[in-house]
C-alpha cells in the first residue's frame, strides 16, 4: 500500500533505479549483493548505518554486508560504534585468542548493539582466512558512560614510561570513578552532581596529562616504543573528548548548551576510524558500523535546529569520495525507541515503537510509495540529476531516527540507502 495518495517524483525514481535484494537471511548466499561492488567503487571505508540500534533486520543485512565486502571485495577490517579503548582485547578475541565462548566476558559491560554476530563470524573466518579480519573500535570509552576503560590502560603506560604523572592520573581516575555508568545517559546526569570543583579538576587534570603526552613523545618513544605510544595517546584523547561530552549532554538534559556540542563524540570518532587508517597496511579497507546519525555526511538538525555535526561529515571532509555512507532505514513494523530512565542499567530503556506511517518528504515515504520491499537505492546518480533539475524535486528532506526524524538532505547525506520493508526489535534486551 502506497504512503501516500499523492504523486512522489522521487518515488518513481526509485522505481526505475533501485536494485531490489532477494535476502534476508544471516545464511543466504551473498550473490544478490553483487550491486554493491559498483556502488562502493574504490572506497577505503564503507559505514553501514541504521536507523535505530536493536533491529533484528538490520542486524542481518550489516552482517551480509560485511560478509560480501570482505569475501569478495577484499575489505579486512570492521570498525564500530564501540570504545577505542576496549577494542584492542575484542581484536585479540576475533585473531584466535582465549577461548569461543570467552567474548561473552569482554561483552558484558558494552551495551548490546549487536557486536555478538559479527565478531563470532570474524573469528570463524579468520581460523581459515588468508587474510585475517581485524577489529577497531571508534568512540570514546564505554559510550561516553566511563572514562576508566580508557584511563586505566594509560596509567598502564606512564607506569613504565612517567611513573612521575601517577598521581596525577590517578586524580583523574578517582573523580572518574565516583560518577562511572554503562553510558553517556547515566554518566552525564551523575557528572552534574559532581561539585563543580570536581567537574573542573577533572578537566584541568586530563588536559594537563594530555599536554605532556604530546610535549614529551620523544621520550616517551624511547622508554616505550612509537606503537604503544600512539594507542596510549589515542586512548588519551578519547577520555578528554568523553569530559568534555559529559559537560556537553548534562547541558543538553537541561535544556541549554552550545550548538552541536555533542559533536566532541564525533569528531573523536571520525579521528579514531582515521588512527586505524594510518596505523593499518596502506590500502587497507574497513567496513564502519554506526549508527546513520553517525555515519552520515551532513549537518544533524531537529526541527531547523543545529544539534551535531557527525564522524560521516568529518570522515568525508577528510576522505572525500574514499568514504561511502549506506543509510539502512525501514518503512513498517517497530522501532527501538530509548526514552531516558536513569535507573536504568544504560540510562535508557528499550521500548518496542509502531512506526506510524512514514511522514511526506521523507525517504521512507518515497520507498514506500515505490512498493520495492528490500532494495538498495544509489544516489550518486541521484544527486546528478536533481542539480539539472531533472523532474526529480522535491528530494528527498528527511530521515527515521527511531519513530521520529532528522531533517537531512538526504541525497547529500547519505551515498545510498538500503529499504528493509518491515523492522522487528530484538528480543534479547531484557538486561537492558
Amino acid at each position: 500500500m502506497p504512503a501516500s495518495s499523492h504523486h512522489n517524483p522521487f518515488a518513481d525514481w526509485l522505481r526505475t533505479h533501485a536494485v531490489r535484494l532477494t535476502h534476508l537471511d544471516r545464511e543466504a548466499p551473498l550473490d544478490d549483493l553483487e550491486p554493491l561492488r559498483s556502488l562502493v567503487g574504490d572506497a577505503r571505508v564503507v559505514a553501514i548505518g541504521e536507523s535505530s540500534h536493536f533491529i533484528n533486520e538490520f542486524a542481518v543485512m550489516r552482517e551480509r554486508i560485511l560478509r560480501f565486502l570482505v569475501e569478495r571485495c577484499g575489505f579486512t577490517v570492521l570498525a564500530f560504534e564501540y570504545g577505542f579503548s576496549e577494542g584492542f582485547p575484542l581484536d585479540a578475541w576475533a585473531q584466535g585468542e582465549g577461548t569461543d565462548d570467552g567474548l561473552s566476558d569482554h561483552l558484558a559491560a558494552a551495551i548490546p548493539v549487536g557486536l555478538d554476530e559479527p565478531l563470532r563470524w570474524i573469528r570463524k573466518h579468520n581460523r581459515t582466512a588468508a587474510q585475517p579480519v581485524r577489529f577497531a573500535g571508534v568512540d570514546i570509552p564505554a559510550a561516553g558512560g566511563s572514562l576508566l576503560p580508557a584511563l586505566t590502560p594509560v596509567a598502564d603506560y606512564l607506569r613504565r614510561t612517567d611513573p612521575a604523572m601517577l598521581p596525577t592520573v590517578r586524580t583523574a581516575m578517582r573523580i572518574a570513578e565516583s560518577f562511572a555508568g554503562g553510558s553517556g545517559a547515566v554518566a552525564a546526569p551523575a557528572w552534574a552532581r559532581l561539585t563543580s570543583a570536581e567537574q573542573d579538576t577533572l578537566s584541568a587534570t586530563l588536559m594537563r596529562l594530555l599536554i605532556r603526552f604530546r610535549s614529551v613523545e620523544p621520550l616517551y618513544v624511547s622508554r616505550s616504543d612509537q606503537h604503544s605510544y600512539d594507542i596510549a595517546l589515542q586512548r588519551l584523547e578519547g577520555a578528554c573528548h568523553a569530559d568534555y561530552t559529559f559537560r556537553a549532554m548534562a547541558d543538553l538534559f537541561a535544556g541549554k548548551g552550545l550548538a552541536a556540542d555533542t559533536s566532541a563524540r564525533d569528531v573523536y570518532m571520525a579521528g579514531s576510524v582515521l588512527w586505524h587508517l594510518a596505523h593499518l597496511e596502506p590500502g587497507t579497507r574497513v567496513v564502519l558500523a554506526a549508527h546513520n546519525a553517525h555515519i552520515q555526511k551532513s549537518p544533524i538538525s531537529f526541527d531547523g535546529h543545529l544539534t551535531g555535526l557527525p564522524m560521516g561529515q568529518h570522515l568525508h571532509r577528510a576522505l572525500g569520495d574514499d568514504y561511502f555512507a549506506l543509510g539502512l532505514t525501514s518503512t513498517t513494523g517497530h522501532t527501538a525507541d530509548m526514552p531516558r530512565d536513569e535507573n536504568a542499567r544504560f540510562g535508557f530503556t528499550v521500548h518496542a515503537t509502531a512506526l506510524e506511517p512514514p511522514e511526506p518528504g521523507s525517504i521512507e515515504a518515497a520507498f514506500a510509495d515505490a512498493e520495492l520491499g528490500l532494495s538498495i537505492a544509489d544516489f550518486h546518480q541521484a544527486r546528478t540529476e536533481a542539480h539539472d533539475n531533472a523532474g526529480l524535486a522535491p528530494v528527498p528532506d528527511r530521515i527515521r531516527i527511531q519513530s521520529a526524524y532528522m531533517n537531512s538532505p538526504v541525497l547529500e547525506a547519505f551515498d545510498a540507502i538500503l529499504h528493509t520493508p518491515t523492522s522487528t526489535v530484538a528480543d534479547n534486551l531484557e538486561d537492558l
